[in-house]
């Protein structure tokens, strides 16, 4: 008994150390900004790593003045350099930052990097009211997110508002109200007949709110020119589909990820496209996925023969914002063979871990970055998935 307690003993204080082993990115309250919220992490080519989150000027709430801020690590993620603003919307909302580099443009060689965001100028219960508008918006960097281009609106291009006091071209009978792009990356086809294609999955409600969320759909918006121009899915056929993340899978294939905030299954909505991630061959539940009704993040990693080799992360609870979790797929994510705990609340604390995004940080490891403890700070941990 003596030895069982001392193996005990000796595995809790392993695996405290293992929870402990993260770095903190985004604190709330220093570097001018009262919260960070949303992350959203890539690579570069060249290697750095570049963190993206909400700068929440005054305070926690999803509305106010809000900036989409950045910052880089150079040395896989140990150490972050100070705050680079990337985009703001003066004293109203610019948020849900999507990054992707186009690595297939042969105007730019080293890769370019695509930031999409969008802008509010009312709260999100108002403009699902149809009191508000939310815009879509991107930014270009070729040197790897040191500058920036000037911002390009492709509202018009990608969604579907009535608003036709603000804008005539506003006028879609459609009535997109709320918006949101990803929480998280983006991402590119590596391979396939849609090689080249960015694609980014978003969100939206359509008319009058209903009390069971059922106004809200997921779609995405993808280009095929390097951004010049993009087009908008299929709407995800679940009603309350809703902050989604999306990757590639064999053959050419796009899985589509969802929140469902009808909150009736708490489980991840999943579809499968054929054709680039424009329209839907089929939608299900994935029970093995677990949700409390907040946002997920996928990456494609590998391949394992014919199929491609999967991560998830998201907070793998049916009622709390706890529990943060990566699952690794072999098979196009249709079984989850692998888990690893990244973090977990030890008293029940609220909130504990919530949104996060991944990054594939090598061969073997991945980095996740993760708001953790009722959104105190958003942290950068590392975890070889292979062990």
């Amino acid at each position: 008994m003596r030895n069982k307690n001392i193996i005990l003993a000796f595995l809790t204080v392993c695996l405290s150390n293992i929870l402990l082993a993260q770095t903190p990115v985004f604190v709330s309250g220093t570097e001018g900004f009262k919260s960070f919220r949303i992350p959203a992490i890539v690579r570069a080519p060249g290697g750095d790593l570049l963190a993206f989150a909400e700068g929440r000027v005054g305070g926690a709430g999803d509305f106010g003045d809000i900036d989409i801020i950045m910052k880089r690590s150079s040395d896989g993620g140990k150490s972050w350099s100070a705050i680079q603003t990337v985009a703001d919307y003066d004293k109203l909302q610019a948020g849900n930052p999507a990054p992707v580099f186009d690595l297939t443009d042969p105007d730019f060689p080293k890769g370019k990097l695509y930031l999409f965001y969008n802008t509010g100028n009312n709260h999100e219960g108002e403009v699902r009211k149809g009191d508000g508008l939310r815009e879509v918006w991107y930014k270009t960097s070729v040197d790897a997110g040191k500058s920036w281009s000037e911002a390009g609106n492709i509202t018009k291009q990608v969604h579907k508002p009535k608003q036709p006091n603000l804008d005539p071209d506003y006028n879609s009978t459609e009535d997109w109200r709320s918006y949101a792009n990803t929480p998280g990356h983006a991402m590119q086809f590596g391979s396939g007949k849609y090689k080249g294609r960015i694609y980014v999955p978003g969100n939206h409600s359509a008319g009058e709110p209903k009390k069971d969320f059922s106004d809200y759909q997921a779609h995405g918006f993808y280009s095929d020119d390097h951004g010049k121009t993009f087009k908008i899915s299929e709407n995800i056929s679940f009603g309350g589909s809703n902050e989604s993340t999306a990757t590639e899978i064999s053959q050419g294939r796009l899985m589509f990820n969802a929140r469902n905030q009808k909150g009736d299954v708490r489980a991840r909505i999943v579809a499968i496209s054929t054709d680039g991630g424009a329209k839907w061959d089929t939608t299900y539940f994935d029970h093995n996925l677990p949700d409390p009704v907040c946002e997920g993040s996928i990456l494609t990693i590998g391949k394992n023969k014919k199929q491609n080799i999967l991560a998830f992360a998201n907070a793998a609870d049916t009622k709390n914002r706890d529990n943060l979790t990566l699952r690794i797929s072999f098979n196009d994510g249709k079984t989850w063979e692998k888990s690893y705990l990244i973090d977990k609340s030890t008293a029940g604390q609220k909130d504990y871990t919530a949104y996060s995004d991944l990054v594939q940080t090598s061969k073997n490891s991945v980095g996740i970055l993760y708001e953790k403890d009722g959104y105190k700070s958003i942290v950068f941990k590392i975890i070889d998935w292979k062990k």
